[in-house]
């Protein structure tokens, strides 16, 4: 008897929630639970960010737009397309270096770093004042000691899932 009184009081409840919480939610612009303010905006245009390093890893364009694109669209209700989207997002890659951090002897390195720097211009058509044109820069370290061809794409990938998540703090987090 207590038990379906609790099932009767559940239907309106779910009903006064859905009625009247849900529309006041939606008036307070679009905020997701990544954090992530989009505003107005419905879409997003990202273009393929070229490689203009003096040395280049092949598919590092290809994974930094795609890694773009599947954050924007897995943390927000934005809908991707192909052009002139609410915001957008451009850019090259400008730098893609190793270079030894740690020395052990004389002439030896024990560690080195791979670090990618971009140029990316982000545009907010729905709310100018958040536009900007940035450099990020971003590193990892590895052992000297291994083989980089055979760690290369893995070591990409760290480095490009931290500079995609700094262009989104900064696109639509506002960081």
């Amino acid at each position: 008897m207590i038990l379906s009184k609790y099932r009767r009081l559940r239907i309106p409840a779910l009903f006064f929630v859905l009625v009247f919480m849900l529309p006041a939610f939606q008036s307070c612009g679009v905020y997701t639970f990544s954090g992530a303010n989009i505003g107005t905006a419905k879409t997003i245009s990202i273009d393929f960010i070229q490689n203009k390093a003096s040395l280049v890893s092949p598919s590092l364009s290809q994974v930094f737009t795609e890694k773009l694109k599947d954050k924007f669209l897995r943390e927000t209700t934005l809908k991707l397309v192909d052009a002139g989207g609410d915001m957008h997002l451009s850019g090259t890659i400008i730098d893609y270096a190793i270079a030894p951090i740690a020395l052990q002897g004389t002439t030896q390195a024990a560690q080195n770093r791979l670090t990618v720097k971009s140029n990316i211009k982000f545009t907010n058509k729905t709310e100018e004042k958040f536009n900007f044109e940035q450099v990020f820069q971003n590193f990892t370290d590895f052992d000297a000691s291994i083989n980089f061809s055979s760690r290369e794409r893995a070591l990409n990938e760290t480095v490009i899932d931290m500079m995609v998540q700094d262009v989104f703090n900064k696109a639509v987090i506002n960081w």
